[in-house]
């Protein structure tokens, strides 16, 4: 990114405000099937486990690919800790992206209760939820401590459930990467007027603000963005 000779900062105040974004990984289960579990092609001791207790097993959907770094890794951790805490009785399956419904087909799985339980980011439902937005804060928002403190201390995660409530989902935060940076760019943008059209992929208020800046902005999982920017 440059910035003009005549030292003006303008746009790039633009695009940290774009920038500005800190993505919550979350996990959601399925209200209306979260005692459901498919067990008829299981053996029976996958059924009852060694010690003779019924061993309940659940599918978790993710929007990114199978062990994708960072991302893609905490749901694998989070089944582990789970079959530990649980002592076995709770076995947790992770599908990547697209291995059992597609990235964005997530929160339609999880609330029909096709599956018990996904992980992505709250932004990608933006056109189903407008203020999911919000659980991945906004341009110039908060940082990942100031965002989990009010998740869980400033009555964020109640708002969090009541939204998604009406779709048989209860979220719980599940990662934070921080604050993103944005604005990977195959030509300079030396003004405003250079934003007119240009595509990015850059999801919830940050792509609202692009948008309205003139941009094209691009809902896309995060692993699609690299196989689909091409040089100019």
């Amino acid at each position: 990114m440059s910035r003009t000779h005549n030292n003006n900062y303008y746009p790039l105040v633009i695009l940290l405000l774009v920038a500005a974004l800190v993505a919550i990984s979350y996990l959601y289960v399925a209200e209306r099937g979260r005692h459901y579990v498919d067990d008829s092609s299981l053996s029976n001791t996958e059924k009852t486990g060694l010690q003779g207790q019924k061993v309940f097993h659940w599918k978790l959907v993710t929007t990114w690919p199978k062990n994708f770094p960072g991302l893609g890794t905490a749901p694998e951790k989070f089944a582990k800790a789970v079959d530990t805490m649980s002592q076995g009785r709770l076995k947790v399956r992770v599908y990547g992206a697209g291995e059992l419904v597609p990235a964005m087909g997530v929160f339609d799985a999880v609330s029909a209760g096709s599956v018990q339980a996904g992980h992505g980011g709250a932004y990608y439902w933006k056109g189903k939820i407008p203020a999911s937005i919000f659980f991945t804060t906004v341009p110039f928002g908060m940082n990942a401590q100031e965002m989990n403190g009010w998740l869980y201390h400033g009555g964020g995660m109640e708002l969090w459930r009541e939204v998604y409530a009406p779709f048989n989902l209860i979220p719980f935060a599940a990662g934070n990467t921080g604050v993103q940076m944005a604005g990977w760019f195959n030509k300079e943008i030396n003004s405003v007027d250079d934003i007119k059209g240009l595509k990015m992929r850059i999801p919830g208020s940050g792509g609202e603000v692009w948008s309205r800046l003139g941009g094209a902005a691009i809902n896309l999982p995060g692993a699609s963005c690299i196989p689909r920017c091409k040089p100019a």
